[in-house]
């Protein structure tokens, strides 16, 4: 057994098709039919129930499946652990960060980042925090930025920021006047929200649920500036971070504090726990939290 035989076993797995997996790994199907065949030869074991239909794990090839992954992860932390050793410094770091904040919100982060270690790719993915946990899970992302604390085991974070909400509503809409708003008077007003892949989104309709009423929600976006348009064309109020309101150069759009209950969005930055950190990811974290330290 080695470790090409079980990336080819995962990825058949994955795929439930030897044809697609001999794509995605790049070699032909006899040659991957037959890596398969060897290992369950050495095994004692079928792996696959195989039909014209549909291709399956057996329990042993489940039991093998889960084992597998962990040899993998190992293997793949043991030759980035190597390369670190050899000191080369290059690669990539893979970042999730909400649309809702933006890149802009990293900017000066990554500027630092990038003076110090200029051959060091940043690839940012904007995705709703479910999906940035989502990726940190499966490693497709190596560091995120993440809207709510995970109350799960699977990740450590650092804590960057705590935001309270505002709702934003257009200047001649009936609460222009106040200074302050209760959550509960937002029961009639049409809602501009989230989508459902944002943990904010989750965290509003909480608070709706836990002041008796569903919200009328009459759009759902990933795109602040798209929500903030739909508040400037007066088709309903949507609730910001105050530092997104701060920032927003509309003389038609005001922003109210909320005052019972205060809604935070609780920003942090998190990665995923006994995972090995690549240099450059490790270095990424500690000047995060040394800045929010110096904030």
């Amino acid at each position: 057994m080695d470790i090409r035989q079980l990336e080819y076993f995962s990825e058949v797995a994955k795929q439930a098709s030897f044809t697609k997996a001999a794509a995605t790994l790049h070699v032909s199907q006899p040659s991957l039919s037959k890596a398969i065949k060897n290992l369950e030869g050495e095994l004692g074991v079928p792996l696959f129930y195989r039909s014209p239909k549909q291709l399956e794990l057996t329990d042993a090839g489940k039991a093998v499946l889960m084992n597998a992954k962990n040899v993998l992860e190992a293997f793949k932390n043991l030759t980035s652990e190597l390369t670190d050793i050899m000191e080369i410094k290059s690669g990539e770091i893979r970042i999730g960060i909400p649309p809702i904040i933006g890149a802009a919100f990293f900017s000066t982060l990554i500027g630092q980042f990038k003076e110090s270690y200029p051959y060091v790719d940043i690839l940012l993915s904007e995705v709703g925090t479910i999906k940035i946990k989502e990726g940190l899970e499966d490693g497709s992302l190596d560091i995120g930025l993440i809207c709510t604390p995970p109350t799960e085991g699977h990740f450590e974070m650092i804590n960057l920021s705590k935001d309270p909400l505002m709702v934003i509503v257009h200047s001649e809409h009936s609460f222009a006047a106040k200074t302050e708003i209760l959550f509960r008077e937002l029961e009639h007003q049409p809602l501009i929200l989230y989508r459902n892949d944002f943990s904010l989104h989750d965290r509003i309709l909480e608070e709706c649920s836990k002041n008796q009423f569903n919200p009328n929600i009459v759009c759902e976006s990933s795109q602040k500036d798209f929500m903030i348009e739909m508040v400037g064309a007066k088709l309903g109020v949507a609730l910001f971070p105050s530092k997104i309101c701060e920032s927003i150069n509309k003389k038609e759009i005001i922003a109210i504090p909320l005052s019972d209950p205060e809604i935070h969005l609780e920003l942090g930055l998190a990665w995923k726990n006994n995972k090995y950190l690549s240099f450059a990811v490790r270095e990424f974290i500690h000047l995060a939290q040394k800045r929010h330290e110096n904030q």
